[in-house]
């Protein structure tokens, strides 16, 4: 058990992210004692992150910031989670891992993407920050294909999950294409379904906004603007599912700012 009243140094208190070891401890304990945490596995808990993740999205855009201390929690807790589970798979098994694994993999992706921070680079600015975060993760990427066997040839958009938001996809593509030389000319509506859509995406994308964040706010607008004209059509005794189109229009028209 950590000893919580133990210092780094005298007088320092402390060191941050000593609570991180408590919270292994508690999972750990979870893992053997609890019926539900210790079935758990790496599948079972996948709708889990997706799920806190967007909770803690939903916080940072409402503003609610004490409440973000709690939703983050949340999603840490996914992560230490799939950590322990990790470290449950016997010594020399190759999909072993611990939470320092993790930690230091991460650690390690973020000096090496970072010559600027951690070594000798120098950069001009956030677009030559970005240029090298390209070629190193390209660079990442055809060693590890080589390691697997391949010929190191890799496409500039791999690494780019599917298993996301349409329109957060269509903005990630679309940014690593230019980022490593696309023209932008070629990211255009190609005729058929959605592509409208991709389209609009890239007008964003090229003014230099987020389409996924835009489109949400644009959702909550619509959200707002529906019930305010509900509260004005029950304010005159209406039902608003028994409003006519014309009674629509007038009552939006009453929430216009």
């Amino acid at each position: 058990m950590i000893d919580e009243t133990e210092t780094p140094g005298e007088g320092t208190g402390p060191a941050p992210g000593h609570r991180m070891l408590r919270l292994v401890e508690v999972m750990e304990k979870l893992r053997r004692e609890c019926p539900w945490d210790g079935s758990q596995t790496h599948a079972s808990l996948a709708k889990y992150l997706i799920q806190e993740s967007y909770e803690t999205l939903e916080t940072i855009e409402d503003g609610d910031y004490a409440q973000l201390r709690e939703e983050l929690g949340d999603v840490l807790l996914q992560v230490v989670f799939h950590a322990a589970i990790g470290a449950e798979r016997p010594e020399g098994d190759p999909d072993r891992f611990t939470v320092d694994d993790v930690a230091d993999a991460i650690i390690d992706k973020m000096t090496r993407r970072h010559p600027h921070v951690f070594g000798g680079a120098e950069v001009s600015g956030i677009d030559e920050v970005w240029s090298d975060w390209e070629a190193i993760k390209a660079a990442e990427r055809a060693r590890k294909s080589e390691a697997q066997g391949g010929a190191g040839e890799v496409s500039v958009l791999d690494g780019v999950p599917f298993a996301q938001p349409a329109v957060l996809l269509a903005y990630e593509l679309q940014k690593r294409a230019v980022r490593n030389g696309v023209p932008g000319d070629l990211v255009v509506d190609d005729g058929a379904e959605g592509g409208e859509l991709f389209a609009a995406v890239a007008v964003e994308r090229d003014q230099g906004r987020d389409p996924e964040t835009d489109l949400r706010a644009a959702a909550r607008r619509f959200d707002a603007r529906v019930r305010d004209a509900e509260r004005a059509a029950r304010a005159d005794g209406r039902v608003p599912r028994e409003l006519s189109p014309e009674e629509w229009r007038t009552y939006w028209s009453m929430t216009d700012q």
